[in-house]
């Protein structure tokens, strides 16, 4: 499909023009995929107040497309209404519908199904691309109309996403390109890269304006635009991501604020990653890797200027002020704080084992040698893994590939736990014998960012005793369902609680005493907890919460709690100062 309508933003001699005129692109990121339907139009009214006129959004295509050839605009994946309410509120959309996302979010956008069939992301594989075309052939139909060429608030569109800083296929990038303007986009494309020239070469491609990423970077970026391009950062990092086991990332007022006027005064256009945050819901929060995986936490909070439950803090502030003089008139009056539950408390009561909870899974498949995450068609979660074995005195075991956490047992007796880096070989029980081999596995979160994007989960190589291999498989998938099973009780498990609500509103939930567990909150999946921290409390938003009795129920792999707590301040746990290159 193809248009002749002009773009309503053009760049030339260093300016965007919108509609002809001088304009000045003053973003936030949000997510629709990170909120909850029911508050899109409470974090973009926020947004708008800050004194943003546009809203960026990246596209998760693992969200919509969990199933290969199945695809989910509906709901929670509603993407056409998010930008018609973004346009209603009166901003402009910048959609980055790139297939890889970054984000912190699983596998950076890419479903696992792709990931788990070639290895050649992001070039010009058929493979890949056949994939990347059928998706689009499904995603475009929902954003062309939505342009601003048609009366909608699209405005800015995204080829690709920080290409320059993983690959060098230039035919890939023009392909994308080309499959956005082929299926009718109109509208100013751009690319987004880091602050070197290595970066910016690889990741452009023409007919797109280049823009950049960094937390600081306004001198690198003014050397590296190129002539008659308008400068633009399309994420300011106004704050940052935590990974479970490191503290509580927070970037100050006066530092972020300070890049933000840096940019404004060299009549930049910035687009602030993130204005809001939002929540790695479910299984959703990806995960990095410098040396060892570091899985992200639950909570996308991002010390951002529109907190996890909308909370307003001195950044937004900040950003009101420093935005206003670009506006005409008024911005926005500033919303009302969100409401939150009162503190409370409830028992957990236990009921059933975690190998009960396992047990009480049909088994998936079985097979000679044990099947990645990928192979069984589990997109993320646990998988338990059963053989029959026998094993002479003194003998030990080993997993070779394991991605990423598992907790074995021989016969319910608990043997131990293997973290992702570190030893994979423990000792059998000393005497010898046979008995049922059981390991859980969980994937901690799919890689996305850098060269082990797309890696598999699971046990990737087998299972040896000494030297020989373990053979005979049982498989057995714990996806996001609730798990239902009753049994024994152990220190690892399932339990529930029962909490009164008498007026739903937003709320803090915390489990003392608990290890590593999931949440589900009256059948939906919050995310995790782990007691290494740094996130303490999990947020759950008041749409998800009823008049009357709330079901909780928890599954802790390691160690359950007493009680869950409702608590009326977030604990995102230790903080420390930290700015993106």
């Amino acid at each position: 499909m193809s248009t002749s309508a002009s773009p309503s933003l053009t760049w030339r001699d260093g300016e965007i023009l919108r509609d002809g005129k001088p304009h000045r692109i003053l973003s936030g990121a949000v997510h629709y995929f990170r909120v909850h339907p029911d508050q899109w139009e409470d974090r973009l009214r926020r947004l708008a107040a800050m004194g943003a006129n546009t809203v960026d959004t990246y596209v998760a295509w693992n969200f919509h497309e969990r199933v290969e050839g199945q695809y989910d605009f509906t709901g929670w994946r509603d993407l056409a209404l998010f930008i018609r309410i973004a346009g209603e509120v009166g901003l402009d959309v910048f959609v980055r519908p790139s297939p890889y996302i970054c984000a912190e979010w699983s596998n950076g956008g890419i479903p696992f199904w792709l990931s788990g069939r070639t290895r050649a992301l992001r070039t010009v594989d058929p493979v890949y691309l056949a994939a990347v075309d059928a998706w689009f052939d499904q995603l475009i139909p929902q954003l062309e109309p939505l342009q601003a060429v048609h009366g909608g608030p699209i405005r800015l569109i995204q080829v690709e996403n920080e290409y320059g800083s993983y690959g060098s296929d230039a035919g890939y990038v023009a392909h994308m390109r080309d499959a956005l303007t082929t299926r009718g986009m109109v509208e100013m494309l751009t690319t987004a890269d880091g602050t070197t020239a290595d970066m910016v070469r690889n990741g452009s491609t023409p007919g797109a304006m280049g823009t950049f990423t960094f937390g600081t970077g306004v001198p690198a970026a003014v050397a590296l635009r190129r002539e008659g391009e308008h400068l633009m950062c399309s994420e300011l990092w106004g704050g940052w991501f935590d990974h479970w086991g490191e503290q509580h990332h927070v970037r100050s007022v006066p530092s972020m604020i300070g890049t933000v006027d840096e940019l404004l005064a060299e009549g930049g256009s910035v687009s602030l990653y993130m204005a809001h945050g939002g929540t790695n819901f479910g299984f959703w929060a990806g995960a990095n890797h410098d040396g060892v995986i570091q899985p992200t936490v639950t909570s996308y909070d991002s010390n951002a200027p529109i907190g996890e439950d909308g909370t307003l803090n001195d950044k937004f502030h900040a950003l009101r002020a420093a935005f206003a003089p670009f506006h005409d008139g008024e911005l926005p009056a500033i919303p009302d704080a969100p409401k939150r539950q009162r503190s409370a408390s409830a028992p957990l009561a236990p009921q059933a084992s975690l190998l009960d909870v396992v047990r009480a899974v049909p088994v998936t498949a079985q097979a000679p040698m044990p099947l990645t995450f990928e192979a069984l068609g589990a997109e993320d979660g646990l998988v338990a893994y059963e053989a029959d074995i026998s094993f002479a005195a003194s003998s030990p075991i080993s997993i070779l590939g394991l991605r990423d956490r598992a907790t074995l047992y021989v016969d319910d007796v608990l043997l131990g736990t293997f973290e992702h880096d570190g030893a994979h070989t423990l000792e059998l029980p000393a005497k010898g014998g046979e008995g049922r081999l059981t390991i859980i596995v969980e994937s901690l979160g799919r890689i996305n960012y850098g060269p082990y994007t797309g890696q598999d989960k699971g046990i990737l190589q087998g299972v040896v005793i000494g030297r020989r291999y373990v053979h005979g498989w049982e498989h057995r998938v714990l996806g996001d369902g609730v798990p239902a099973a009753t049994g024994a009780v152990g220190v690892a498990g399932v339990a529930v609680a029962s909490l009164e609500v008498t007026e739903v509103a937003d709320a803090w939930l915390a489990f003392p005493g608990g290890a590593k567990g999931l949440v589900w909150l009256n059948g939906f999946l919050l995310g995790r907890y782990w007691e290494r921290g740094p996130q303490v409390t999990l947020y759950a938003p008041a749409p998800l919460w009823r008049e009357g009795a709330n079901e909780i129920v928890v599954l802790d792999t390691d160690r359950l709690g007493s009680a869950v707590e409702i608590r009326e301040e977030p604990d995102f746990g230790p903080v420390e100062e930290f700015i993106g290159f």
